[in-house]
């Protein structure tokens, strides 16, 4: 049994009760699919916003706190003996206790981790014709059956089914790409400050769009385009929550917040002018 099966087991279920609900309403079974797949992205994404929330005053805390720990770094960069190092991480301790910081930053990706992983299991069983959990045998012949403009959810991979096939998942993979590479370039960076990270770090974080958006273009060639489907989807939700982000949260220090107190400043101005 491995540690995945209860989640594939819960996602089998929300997602046989969301196809065969939509199905009981009229849906034809390739709608039905979708829409199950994208309620499951609503439903994670719904879920996960307490730790967004955590993250966003996370990022804010640390922004406050920056000022206070690049002084302690100076006042300590000369001094490795055990006692200096003790007294070092004490005070950095007590900065980020002052400023209510924590080390869950990340925890949103790494909830997401095993339900991408249970996700791609359950998809690839089923697609495989295996029965899970609540996706009874009936249901596996349906998503088997089920098309998107001709080519099946269950199929995988960039050849073997024509033009069509290499034009819809090709089609779904680049729009996955593309959103990533977006949302990742012009939304997140922006919005993160890489003030006091090592270089090497900072240098990845520079090219992390191109490389989330070349993961996302290799695995459309193994995985079920059911699951392309719902990467597009989760992609779209990442985009609008971080722009919303962005505009109206932005972490103080970053490049998106100048830009958003030249905008309350040029408001400022025209109301001022009326």
């Amino acid at each position: 049994m491995s540690l995945l099966d209860p989640l594939m087991h819960a996602l089998a279920a929300f997602i046989a009760t969301a196809q065969l609900w939509l199905t009981s309403l009229g849906a034809d079974p390739t709608t039905a699919w979708l829409a199950a797949i994208a309620a499951v992205v609503v439903a994670v994404r719904l879920a996960l916003l307490p730790l967004v929330v955590h993250g966003v005053r996370l990022a804010h805390a640390s922004a406050a706190a920056r000022p206070q720990l690049r002084a302690l770094a100076r006042k300590y960069e000369d001094r490795r003996d055990p006692d200096s190092v003790r007294r070092y991480l004490e005070e950095r301790r007590l900065v980020s206790a002052e400023h209510g910081m924590s080390r869950l930053g990340c925890l949103p990706l790494l909830v997401q981790l095993p339900i991408w992983l249970s996700l791609y299991h359950l998809l690839a069983d089923v697609a495989g014709g295996t029965s899970v959990g609540a996706m009874t045998p009936e249901l596996v012949a349906s998503l088997g059956a089920a098309t998107l403009l001709g080519v099946p959810l269950a199929e995988r991979g960039y050849l073997g089914g024509g033009p069509t096939h290499v034009a819809v998942v090709a089609g779904m993979a680049l729009s996955a790409a593309v959103i990533a590479f977006v949302t990742q370039r012009y939304l997140v960076t922006p919005n993160t400050s890489l003030d006091g990270l090592p270089e090497a770090m900072a240098r990845a974080h520079q090219v992390m769009p191109a490389l989330s958006a070349v993961g996302l273009l290799v695995a459309g060639g193994v995985v079920p385009l059911a699951l392309l489907f719902y990467w597009v989807c989760s992609s779209t939700w990442t985009m609008g929550q971080s722009a919303v982000v962005m505009r109206w949260f932005a972490t103080p220090g970053t490049p998106a917040a100048e830009a958003a107190r030249l905008r309350r400043s040029r408001h400022g101005r025209g109301g001022a002018g009326c």
